[in-house]
């Protein structure tokens, strides 16, 4: 039965009957349900690859590609976390198998070999499986160009990953990152203090030129001093010269 068909009483029926079921009785409703589980049963055609006691591999009725294979479980599994370790590891040793006997006989230069897990992920149906799908290069099949993100929002979200990754694992890498790109920073800071003290030297400071001006107005003043002191040497000179001794005239030569 179709739930879309259900009328809304029925619907709201069907919702009370499925809270009050246990899990087996989930499990087996389900199985009721799956059209996947009515073709293992045999009720419903199917063109088979492969069986044995846990799996059955058949031809996909609506492929992507010429040969592509549906590998169930027998067991209704809804998800891959519902599998047991040993059985799903088992159904990928087959997907190895059909993904080589694919490449042999079909001869195609690849295979995709993959799990739509859940309805956010594209599985349309409630019942686990492995799509082994036939690849050629140029065949457009699950062409994914047009849905790339540009490398800039690449990063940021490897780095938004990587950042809770390292914070789950108790990784600071992160922070010694940042302490190590703030240690440089410090590196790099005295010296540039240093170029601007050599700078500074350079330029003659104002107390240099405020000494520099002190000293030439003392050598100014000393010099105006001695200029005065040989004046008035040269002035009484003149006053005495009439008394002015032959010693005296004679030094003046020596």
């Amino acid at each position: 039965m179709d739930p879309q068909q259900l009328t809304p009483e029925q619907q709201k029926e069907m919702e009370e009957k499925l809270k009050n079921m246990s899990p087996e009785e989930l499990m087996e409703f389900q199985k009721q349900q799956c059209i996947f589980c009515q073709i293992i049963s045999g009720k419903i055609p199917s063109k088979k690859i492969y069986e044995d006691d846990k799996v059955l591999a058949i031809l996909d009725i609506n492929p992507a590609a010429k040969g592509h294979i549906l590998l169930l479980p027998k067991e209704h599994y809804a998800i891959m976390p519902q599998i047991p370790e040993k059985e799903i590891g088992n159904m990928f040793v087959i997907a190895k198998r059909m993904s080589k006997l694919i490449l042999k006989v079909l001869k195609v230069s690849g295979t995709n070999i993959f799990v739509a897990n859940g309805l956010a992920a594209g599985q349309k149906v409630q019942h686990f499986m492995i799509h082994i799908i036939p690849r050629k290069e140029g065949d457009g099949i699950l062409e994914a160009e047009g849905k790339l993100i540009d490398e800039e929002m690449r990063g940021k979200v490897k780095s938004l990953i990587e950042e809770k990754f390292n914070e789950l694992l108790g990784v600071k890498k992160k922070v010694l990152q940042v302490e190590a790109e703030s240690s440089d920073e410090e590196k790099e800071e005295p010296e540039e203090d240093g170029e601007e003290r050599k700078e500074e030297k350079k330029k003659p400071s104002k107390k240099g030129k405020k000494k520099i001006n002190k000293k030439k107005v003392v050598k100014e003043k000393k010099e105006n001093k001695v200029e005065e002191e040989n004046d008035d040497k040269d002035e009484e000179e003149e006053d005495d010269g009439g008394n002015a001794s032959l010693d005296d005239i004679a030094n003046l030569f020596k």
